[in-house]
């Protein structure tokens, strides 16, 4: 309910003045009800009360008439038009879906075997079940008792997590107990890294009263789900009085992870409208749906738009203006003027090629995201090379725009020729727009990341020059040294040959010891739920040295 609650406050039209068209399609509505009322008392010859009289079945048909389904569906393209929003769209650098923790209880209490096989074999299973459904989204592990570690840090890798999650029994935790607040504390410090809001979702058998007071009262955007893993006779304790959370009981099946899907993707959603730095997501093709439905009205037999619309057919004509504005948004882009190379300027032509200048196709065509066509229908050089810019041709942007002494197309240049890696004219461009404007939106900030980019890639391709120097000076010495090779190593390969399945199997592939001692360790040195345990764990940094 409180989702429902955002998203109506949040809701707005994104070009609401395309909700003028309402007045003349009502006043349009209003003329053709009242002239086809009159027509039936003024056409003929009988006075009009007797022809009321007289009429057989026409006051039902009165109550909804073919203009009625005219003024219905112009209302609907109207609306749909205006672009009705109540959310935003992700950042498409951002993660797509929502960054999920998943925090799973390793305790005595989860060995036990009324949740066949057991608790906590099952809670293994529903995150193996919940990492197929989230299609690579990013995940991570945390495992809690009496203290709380991360077990893999955010990754979109589903076979890293698979190895570590069987691993994990309650043998490996150095405290027992259940510290559920402290397990929570570590979710919310692995997003806090991310910029994406996500979601932490506790597998667990019961919460106590004071972990369930801690959690009521946490901030934040991230949300909260709880999967109980009990028999369905116990309520999981003080799980069910967190605040702002979802609880689902597990399930035989999978409608226990759809359902806590569709709470965190809709609370990702609604921690998006937050952020004014995100475009809005425009729901009007939403509306096309029941327009297209009440459009197959019109083919019904004997549905026609009869009577007479007065003066003189203007309304009618009004009509159909009016049906062609509200199409619009609806016409597919192949319906936009188009040459024969996209890389040549279009000529008028097509279905709306007679109705729109080559700037409007260009126009009309960014507005659809199609921005390589949009490119190729502009004449201002400022909005082309935009729209080159917007189409990824960064290095053909960047020479349209050299045209322009506008500040905005000098920073989009100086952006273009960033993309290309030509950063000693990308900071040349970012200064002369300063110079322009001071204070202009993005400039300074974006100097200065230049700068620092062209310092990293100068001193790296100096270290890089003196490691070919160095390499090359080495190079005779050890092929000298390899030539040096040992006779009795030669013999030993000869003698005791292992193929390489041999040597695989001699290795310990379990992650349960290594995660006892890794666990240990952080609890000795009270780092397993200190935010910088990143730099404590050798896993964190995917080296692969300490890794069974």
């Amino acid at each position: 309910m409180s989702g429902l609650l955002d998203a109506f406050s949040a809701f707005h039209f994104l070009r609401p003045g395309w909700l003028l068209l309402l007045l003349p399609i009502l006043l349009l509505w209003w003329f053709g009800r009242r002239d086809q009322h009159s027509e039936l008392e003024t056409d003929g010859k009988i006075a009009p009360h007797l022809a009321r009289a007289l009429a057989v079945g026409d006051r039902a048909q009165q109550r909804f008439r073919p203009l009625d389904l005219i003024i219905l569906l112009l209302t609907l393209l109207t609306l749909g038009t205006a672009g009705p929003s109540w959310t935003r769209l992700p950042d498409p650098l951002m993660a797509k879906t929502t960054p999920l923790v998943v925090v799973l209880k390793v305790s005595d209490s989860m060995l036990e075997k009324d949740v066949p096989p057991e608790r906590l074999a099952r809670a293994k299973q529903k995150v193996l079940d919940l990492l197929e459904t989230r299609d690579g989204a990013p995940t991570a592990l945390v495992a809690y008792a009496g203290s709380a570690h991360r077990v893999v840090p955010l990754t979109e890798d589903q076979d890293l997590l698979r190895p570590y999650l069987e691993g994990l029994n309650p043998e490996v935790m150095p405290v027992p107990g259940e510290n559920a607040t402290a397990a929570l504390k570590l979710a919310e410090q692995i997003l806090a890294k991310d910029e994406t809001p996500g979601g932490i979702l506790f597998l667990l058998d019961n919460l106590s009263d004071g972990d369930a007071s801690a959690m009521s009262q946490r901030a934040g955007q991230n949300g909260l789900g709880f999967l109980l893993i009990a028999p369905g006779n116990e309520n999981g304790g003080a799980v069910s009085k967190v605040r702002n959370a979802k609880v689902e009981k597990v399930t035989p099946d999978k409608s226990d992870l759809r359902a806590l899907n569709r709470y965190f993707d809709s609370a990702f959603r609604q921690a998006l409208v937050s952020d004014k730095n995100l475009q809005w997501e425009d729901r009007g093709w939403w509306l096309a749906w029941p327009a297209a439905l009440l459009a197959l009205l019109w083919f019904r037999r004997g549905w026609a738009l009869r009577g007479r619309i007065k003066p003189n057919g203007a309304a009618v004509k009004s009509t159909g203006a009016i049906v062609l504005l509200m199409l619009l948004p609806f016409i597919p882009d192949t319906a936009i003027s188009q040459s024969r190379e996209e890389s040549e300027p279009t000529t008028a032509g097509g279905l709306l090629g007679l109705l729109l200048t080559p700037d409007q196709q260009g126009q009309w065509l960014s507005y659809r995201e199609n921005y390589r066509r949009a490119a190729a229908s502009f004449q201002d050089p400022y909005r082309k090379g935009y729209a080159l810019y917007q189409a990824g041709q960064f290095e053909d942007a960047a020479n349209v725009l050299a045209e322009v002494d506008t500040p905005e197309a000098i920073f989009t240049r100086g952006m273009a020729m960033t993309k290309t890696g030509q950063y000693e004219g990308a900071i040349a461009a970012f200064q002369q727009v300063l110079q322009f404007d001071p204070e202009f939106p993005g400039a300074r900030e974006n100097l200065e990341i230049t700068k620092k980019i062209l310092a990293y890639m100068e001193k790296s391709r100096g270290e890089e020059e003196e490691k070919l120097e160095q390499s090359d000076e080495e190079g005779e010495e050890s092929d000298f040294e390899q030539e040096q090779v040992p006779q009795e190593q030669e013999v030993a390969k000869k003698d005791n040959p292992v193929s390489p399945d041999q040597w695989m199997s001699t290795l310990d592939t379990g992650t349960s010891e290594y995660l006892k001692q890794r666990f240990a360790a952080e609890a000795a040195s009270g780092g397993a739920n200190d935010q910088n345990q990143s730099n404590q764990n050798p896993d964190a940094q995917d080296s692969g040295e300490n890794r069974p």
